[in-house]
């Protein structure tokens, strides 16, 4: 057997033993000791007498990376992400951690001496060579959307050997002298909150942040509580020290009157600097607790979760795995499972029927580029090919167990996470999606699905296109879906382009509404109908004729702004609809003010308006409150007499002409003018509210060439050629109205080619 694998498990249990054999035991060890040499596994023998026998003892060499991690027990994993505010140096700092352990030039082909960090041979990898000279390491930030826009928007994983300054936190087996720290770097704006809330539950620690200029934002107290709710360790650090107008011991007092940290154990850093990055990972290795195992776990039975997955086009569905229990090696036969597996009410037919049975082709560490290692431990994190061409084979948060130990997993421990039910996020945003062609749905739905994989925070649903639907006869047929926010919805669009070369038309985003229906003798609904609806489409707002009130989502705002600009932010507060008002101190500078605000007006400006009053220093995030009535009315924009759908929207009654009137200026603005009249109206409870008309080109059928005029003057002739061009276009603004050939050009201007001011000034 000249397997590595293989002579690496005897070579260890030689070593930790310290057997000495003597007769046939001799044969056998020096036929190992040969096998060990060719494979370049040990590099020498220390031969030694003991009696009347001749008697061997094996001592090895240098080891691979993907030997050392392999030989880590789980007492010494660390399992930490980083959260903070948008903007506050994440990324920047688990970039340079991941520098300082060397993980930008490690391979699979890179060896160590035990209990040393010597390295002893060292290949870089083909992706980061010449790192050393570039200023940028953000290189967990991997998406174009990421890179273009300089944000975070993927939570990412990478895994790391770190030898602690105390020897003392190693476990008595370890003989390697190293830690292993899997790290996690986590988006910070509030629309992927949801990649913060599964990196908090599949860690035990988490690095907060604060920058050390603007001290506590919206963010960090909302992370934080994230943070305290799960029961994750913090470990508080200050970023961007090195800046000359940061503020370390006024920001420490801060943090430590609001949290309760210790202002001398909160660490200063710079990413930049390269300030205090060991001091990040001493704090991990010795505040951080391990993984805790299964109480019933029997180093067998393999039990690992799905934290991510994405497709590749040549390799298919790519995982990242967290292992709970056991081991994963290729070749192994896995089966995914849902929560449904744990439901004893199940017939073991239909629990069967919810696996899907794959064989692993490759499996590594992710460092944060891929390291093939060829197998997985329990504690460890990696990724798994499996072949997958299907992305809803293996979503986040399944559950990967070995073919051969279902039923043992069956009766076994439920993970902790599964307990708890699935991390989700309700929807705040409702959109369309069209295809610029209708050919080209099937690849839309193609693309979404892939996407959706890696975008958890997706809610997707599939509408017809019908007239009446979604879309409409103007886009054709679509998807609905839902989003966490305006950025989101950006993020898509631009994710769509960028990984799929799929240009898709994105109306409107809209709120969602609660309808409930009052008792009415016009009532056209069934008695069995119930009284209550979410409607997140507006084609499905109530008839004229029926009775009924309207509840509006409202949030719980909090915003963190300097207090030069209270007055301001009072006012916005007011503008749009807020209530409940009151402030808080957090120093001399920062004030924090609490509100509640319908959502449709938080969604649409309030992020601009707020950054426009508070000179771009203030912060925002919010909190869902419930519903509450409200005055609101259905407004409809209508093109030549026909209803826009994509164009609908809500509106307070005593705001609807205001906002009707700027909608159909703005529209007036941006379509293009064509060979008739084109009439633009706001409707709202039957009545036009709003008006505006883009005039038609105009040809002089008087003349047919420089100054003759035609029939030679004749007031009758002219007459009868002015009524035929009045008639020909009348005849094309009735052939066009209501079809793709005019409406859809027209959209695909409005919602394409506008800059995202004018696309919030539409939805609203």
């Amino acid at each position: 057997n000249n397997s590595k694998v293989w002579n690496l498990e005897y070579m260890q249990y030689f070593h930790s033993h310290r057997k000495l054999l003597s007769g046939q035991g001799l044969l056998r060890l020096s036929h190992f000791y040969g096998q060990l040499r060719r494979n370049r596994i040990i590099t020498r023998a220390v031969r030694s007498f003991h009696g009347n026998g001749r008697l061997y003892a094996v001592s090895e060499g240098p080891l691979s990376v993907a030997e050392i991690f392999n030989r880590i027990p789980i007492e010494d994993t660390r399992n930490f992400c980083f959260i903070a505010h948008v903007d506050h140096g994440k990324s920047s700092l688990a970039s340079r951690v991941l520098e300082y352990s060397g993980n930008f030039s490690l391979t699979s082909e890179t060896y160590f001496l035990p209990q040393s960090s010597q390295i002893i041979e060292k290949i870089p990898c083909d992706t980061h060579e010449n790192y050393e000279a570039k200023e940028d390491f953000l290189k967990l930030d991997t998406l174009s959307v990421e890179q273009q826009r300089g944000i975070t928007v993927k939570a990412s994983a990478a895994s790391m050997l770190y030898k602690p300054n105390d020897q003392a936190l190693l476990s008595p087996q370890n003989d390697t002298g190293y830690l292993m720290l899997n790290m996690v770097d986590t988006p910070g704006h509030i629309d992927f909150g949801l990649e913060v809330t599964r990196s908090l539950h599949v860690v035990e620690g988490a690095v907060l942040l604060f920058d050390a200029a603007q001290g506590v934002q919206a963010q960090t107290l909302n992370v934080f509580q994230k943070a305290v709710d799960i029961g994750t360790e913090l470990v508080p650090a200050l970023t961007k020290v090195d800046l000359p107008h940061a503020r370390p011991l006024e920001v420490s007092i801060a943090i430590s009157e609001m949290f309760g940290f210790d202002p001398d154990k909160i660490l200063l850093t710079s990413a930049r600097q390269r300030i205090g990055v060991e001091n990040i990972l001493e704090a991990v290795a010795c505040n951080v607790p391990p993984p805790v195992s299964f109480e019933d776990d029997d180093g067998v039975t393999l039990r690992a979760q799905v934290l991510d997955s994405w497709f590749e086009p040549t390799r298919g569905v790519v995982c990242l795995l967290k292992i709970l229990s056991g081991k994963m090696e290729e070749g192994d036969r896995l089966v995914v499972v849902d929560d449904s597996f744990y439901d004893k009410h199940l017939s073991k037919e239909r629990q069967v029927s919810n696996e899907s049975q794959f064989s692993l082709q490759e499996i590594g560490m992710v460092l944060p580029h891929r390291v093939r290692t060829g197998k997985l431990l329990s504690g460890q994190m990696g990724y798994a090919i499996v072949g997958l061409r299907d992305p809803r084979q293996a979503r986040p948060g399944s559950l990967v167990l070995s073919q051969d130990s279902i039923d043992r997993a069956f009766h076994m421990e439920k993970p902790e996470w599964m307990l708890n039910g699935d991390v989700s996020q309700q929807s705040a945003l409702f959109a369309s999606v069209h295809p610029l062609e209708a050919g080209e749905f099937d690849d839309l739905c193609s693309a979404v699905d892939k996407l959706s994989l890696n975008d958890t925070g997706l809610e997707v649903h599939r509408t017809s296109g019908a007239s009446g639907t979604d879309g409409g006869p103007f886009l054709g047929p679509g998807l609905r879906i839902g989003f966490q926010g305006l950025l989101h919805v950006e993020v898509f669009r631009q994710r769509l382009l960028d990984e799929f070369h799929m240009e898709a038309v994105v109306t409107p985003p809209k709120v969602s509404y609660l309808i409930k229906y009052l008792p009415s003798k016009m009532s056209s609904r069934k008695q069995d109908e119930p009284i209550e609806e979410i409607i997140e489409d507006l084609s499905r707002w109530p008839k004229s004729g029926e009775r009924f009130d309207i509840y509006e989502p409202i949030v719980k705002v909090r915003v963190i702004s300097p207090v030069d600009y209270a007055g301001n932010v009072m006012e916005l507060i007011k503008k749009k609809r807020g209530y409940d008002m009151s402030t808080e101190v957090i120093d001399d500078l920062n004030w924090i003010f609490h509100a509640q605000i319908p959502w449709g007006e938080v969604v649409t400006s309030f992020h601009d308006e707020l950054k426009n009053c508070t000179a771009g220093y203030a912060s925002f995030d919010t909190l869902d409150a419930g519903y509450k009535k409200a005055d609101l009315c259905r407004v409809e924009i209508m093109l030549n007499g026909d209803s826009v759908d994509p164009l609908t929207f809500v509106s307070h009654r005593t705001n609807a002409q205001k906002e009707s009137r700027v909608v159909c200026k703005k529209l007036k603005e941006t379509l293009p003018r064509e060979q008739f009249v084109i009439k633009i109206q706001a409707k709202a409870d039957g009545k036009i509210i709003a008006s505006e008309h883009i005039k038609a080109y105009r040809k002089d059928v008087l003349t047919t060439g420089g100054s003759k005029a035609v029939g030679g003057g004749d007031i009758t002739r002219k007459k009868k050629l002015l009524e035929k061009q009045k008639r020909g276009k009348k005849r094309l603004a009735q052939n066009s109205s209501g079809k793709e050939g005019f409406h859809k050009p027209l959209l695909i201007v409005l919602f394409r080619d506008q800059d995202d001011a004018t696309r919030r000034i539409a939805s609203k």
